[in-house]
């Protein structure tokens, strides 16, 4: 029976110790079949592979490999340093015990964005994560253009102190002049989801009733401006500035419907956004303070399956100045949204709302995840996170979704010049 005793050790053989560990960092030039000779040294050392981390910047491979010792640490070591010297490589090889098998706790997904990206927005927003004894346990990019996007993986948040965490890392980007959001890691990320935007100012670029308005000429059109103005004042609550305004469109023809949903100007990004949630199986829906009449076409031809907005009452192929039926207003775009999950069977916290007035608030605030898109100051203020550059599509960052998954399926599925018009505009 051989006891603890009899067991010899010679230089660089350890009796068997499942803790102890090797982990090899390995940079240099990246070439192709580095990898393979790495991985053929470390067979015929016949340890096992505990943890492997590779990432390639600019042409520079950095790679990570965490094995179980085995009987002849030091040979193994001479003979991964070898091999990587062959390959223009500079190898560590440093012993030690345990690997990173720890279970993270409150994990976190911090998404941080700029164009540009600053280096002090960077500082900023690890430095404030440093400060709550979290960890950053990983950082990739998910995106490079148009606007820059990294992903921090995040563990060990205090207890109760997400909320904090999030309000602080916020301000912290605003500060630097980037955008950021912060949603639960893990299984939460992933799934089936239900996307709501508003439309005038978040999906188009345009105001619908200031489109119908030059339809009726500038007197019409400083009209609409005064009411709107008035609201903006807190003169009138949205439902009165409604109201007024869309008196002021009585006698204009049908018509004029069907020509401004053709001269409607699509967000940039707006297409890439429905079409990329949609290959992903995700559902989507609009909520508008505009126009069924404008609206609906406009979420037929972009795939957007739930849609609630005014409908305009018609008579005789003429506008009567009247709102059919109750407004929707702040309040009714919340209660959309709960509708909308509801018929898919989602509950909140598997939603998105976006919006960029005061009139989405409640939506922002019902959804899972509310962006501010562009929006107004007391907007940003409120919402879960903001996006302040023009592409509508950096919602999909905020997701988790990189940049090159979404060219690599609009390879796979190539655009058809029809598919990316709407109305004869670009997006």
């Amino acid at each position: 029976m051989t006891t603890q005793q009899d067991v010899l050790t010679v230089p660089g053989q350890h009796p068997a110790d499942p803790a102890r560990t090797v982990l090899f960092t390995l940079t240099g030039p990246d070439r192709p079949g580095v990898t393979t000779a790495v991985f053929q040294v470390l067979t015929r050392s016949g340890v096992e592979v505990l943890d492997v981390e590779q990432v390639v910047v600019r042409g520079h491979l950095t790679l990570a490999v965490l094995v179980t010792a085995g009987p002849d640490e030091a040979g193994m070591i001479a003979a991964v340093r070898l091999v990587g010297g062959d390959l223009g490589l500079t190898v560590e090889g440093e012993p030690g015990r345990g690997d990173n098998s720890k279970r993270r706790r409150n994990r976190l997904a911090v998404t941080l964005l700029g164009a540009p990206l600053l280096p002090s927005a960077v500082a900023g927003v690890a430095g404030r994560i440093a400060e709550h004894g979290a960890n950053i346990d990983r950082i990739r990019r998910i995106s490079r253009f148009p606007v820059t996007t990294l992903e921090l993986d995040v563990s060990d948040i205090s207890e109760g102190e997400a909320d904090a965490l999030r309000r602080e890392l916020a301000a912290e980007a605003m500060a630097h002049g980037a955008d950021l959001a912060v949603c639960p890691a893990g299984l939460a990320r992933r799934g089936r989801r239900l996307v709501v935007m508003d439309v005038d100012s978040t999906l188009i670029q345009d105001e619908v009733i200031e489109l119908l308005a030059a339809h009726a000429g500038p007197e019409v059109e400083k009209r609409v401006a005064d009411v709107t103005e008035r609201a903006m004042r807190g003169e009138l609550d949205f439902a009165q500035s409604l109201h007024e305004r869309v008196a002021c469109l009585e006698g204009l023809p049908e018509s004029v419907l069907t020509d401004v949903y053709h001269s409607v100007r699509l967000t940039r990004g707006a297409r890439t956004l429905t079409r990329t949630l949609r290959r992903l199986g995700m559902t989507l829906g609009v909520v508008s303070g505009g126009f069924i009449e404008v609206v609906e076409p406009l979420a037929r031809d972009l795939g957007i399956t739930h849609v609630r907005a005014n409908k305009l009452e018609i008579r005789d192929g003429r506008l009567t100045g009247k709102v059919l039926g109750a407004v929707v207003d702040r309040a009714a775009k919340a209660e959309s949204l709960r509708r909308f999950a509801e018929l898919e069977g989602l509950p909140l916290s598997r939603t998105v709302a976006i919006g960029d007035g005061a009139n989405d608030l409640d939506m922002l605030a019902t959804a899972g995840l509310g962006v501010a898109f562009n929006a107004k100051p007391v907007v940003r203020e409120q919402a879960d996170t903001s996006v302040t550059v023009p592409y509508l599509d950096a919602v999909l960052y905020l997701l988790g979704i990189p940049r090159s998954e979404i060219e690599d399926a609009d390879e796979d599925s190539p655009i058809d010049e029809q598919d990316d018009t709407t109305g004869g505009t670009r997006e």
